[in-house]
């Protein structure tokens, strides 16, 4: 009781928490939510509801009549960008909410809109909640230097590897073991993982060496940014196609298709072909997330059946960053953060950034991300019992630090979709990496006009 009237004590005088003095009768202070209907992430907007709970208690340790009461809208959209468009649509009649969930790279475009409030001063005043916070995430939440929403979740993408495949070609363990420190120190390149891929082929270990996704989503970024790409200036706000780092990666993937690494017809693919191939050995490397740990790695799945512990787990399979396009160069992955950005315009602004203080706690948080194979927002996270127990969310969680994010900018769906075409082209032979280059630099003008600065390499 102690504790929860401090507590009280300091966000009351720390915020401005309830803007009117406590009436003689108990008041109901609504708070509205958005947040897209999910069944498979219910707690992001579950977490804002029990955070109620827990700031009522102490506001009632504290003598206070308020109570908070969170009224969350489910919006029916079936992904983020059609919901992040809704919201824009709620907002422009002024039936905005005073918090809501979205995907991080609409942040920028609801920053520049006025419906994202510039949250540095708040995390600034609340450390008991957010002096943890994982630091590179807070990359993905700014818009032209400064932080706009808070980390709901975090993800991990990396490239999966069969370890009893470089056992057959005559791998000894400290090599098999040791690569993903030697991606992690820059020894281990681009190239050197394709060479290797090849060595798996070309010894009868594998039908194929690398497969990747089939279709335009975030994977393949984290390749284009180990060669050094960037799609966003963070001082202007506007999207970039450096030519010269996009066509390294587009060489790296043309490479891989000419030489039997990765089929030529891998975008033509359907999902359950790209992972059962994995699953059942066919593939040496797979490329996508960490949730696919819990979703269908483990057990009998997709027509193999591999170990559910951890030892037995990673003594088949390997994690790795993409490597550094370049001896001594840096490795990267990507992340994909869910975000809560409150509306400044709020009456409630200040009530409903600390609802998300209280969510972004490791008991709140960790019941998300344990039941949604997503990887933590706070360093102290590993020490919670039910996340060290989701030892493969444990494991990942080292790997944020080389994450990569998307631009925050609504456009950068579209930029995406013309780069995949070129990726496309070059995998199946239709375009060479110039060619594809050109490709991208008629389809970008195009199709964003003023929205992307060609440029010819970043300095």
């Amino acid at each position: 009781m102690r504790f929860l009237k401090t507590l009280a004590a300091v966000l009351l005088a720390g915020t401005a928490l309830l803007e009117a003095a406590a009436p003689a009768r108990a008041e109901d202070v609504v708070v509205k939510l958005w947040s897209r209907a999910d069944r498979s992430g219910p707690l992001r907007a579950g977490n804002i509801v029990a955070a109620a709970e827990t700031l009522n208690a102490a506001l009632k340790a504290a003598g206070s009549d308020k109570v908070v009461k969170v009224n969350v809208f489910e919006g029916p959209a079936t992904g983020y960008d059609a919901d992040a468009l809704d919201i824009l649509k709620a907002f422009a009649v002024n039936q905005g909410p005073d918090l809501y969930v979205a995907a991080h790279e609409w942040v920028g475009e609801f920053a520049k809109s006025g419906y994202a409030m510039d949250l540095e001063p708040f995390i600034a005043k609340n450390q008991w909640a957010f002096a943890d916070v994982i630091p590179i995430l807070w990359e993905s939440t700014k818009y032209k230097g400064k932080i706009h929403a808070i980390p709901q979740d975090s993800e991990i993408r990396m490239f999966f590897y069969n370890k009893d495949m470089l056992r057959k070609i005559g791998k000894d363990e400290a090599f098999i073991d040791g690569l993903p420190a030697m991606v992690d120190r820059g020894e281990f390149t681009m190239q050197d993982l394709s060479n290797l891929s090849k060595e798996v082929v070309s010894k009868g270990a594998a039908k194929i060496g690398i497969i990747h996704r089939p279709n335009a989503g975030p994977d393949y970024l984290m390749t284009f940014a180990a060669f050094g790409a960037k799609y966003m200036d963070d001082a202007s706000g506007q999207l970039i196609l450096p030519k010269a780092e996009i066509k390294k990666g587009l060489e790296w993937f043309a490479w891989n298709a000419a030489n039997g690494v990765t089929p030529r017809n891998n975008t033509s693919m359907s999902w359950d072909e790209i992972q059962a191939s994995f699953k059942k050995e066919e593939t040496f490397i797979y490329h996508q997330g960490v949730w696919a740990v819990g979703e269908w790695m483990l057990g009998d799945a997709k027509g193999g059946n591999w170990p559910k512990d951890q030892a037995g787990y990673f003594k088949k399979i390997g994690w790795l960053h993409a490597p550094a396009a370049v001896k001594g160069g840096q490795p990267a992955n990507l992340s994909h953060p869910i975000v809560y950005v409150v509306n400044p315009k709020s009456r409630h602004a200040e009530l409903a950034a600390t609802l998300i203080a209280y969510a972004t706690l490791p008991h709140f948080n960790t019941k998300h991300a344990v039941t949604t194979a997503h990887t933590a927002v706070l360093n102290g996270q590993r020490s919670m019992p039910d996340y060290a127990n989701a030892w493969y969310l444990d494991a990942a969680t080292p790997m944020l630090a080389r994450s990569t994010f998307l631009p925050n900018h609504p456009e950068f769906g579209r930029y995406n979709g013309v780069l995949f075409k070129a990726l496309q082209g070059v995998e199946t032979g239709r375009l060479t990496p110039d060619k594809a280059i050109d490709f991208l630099e008629d389809e970008m003008q195009s199709e964003l006009k003023g929205s992307v600065k060609i440029v010819d390499k970043l300095k």
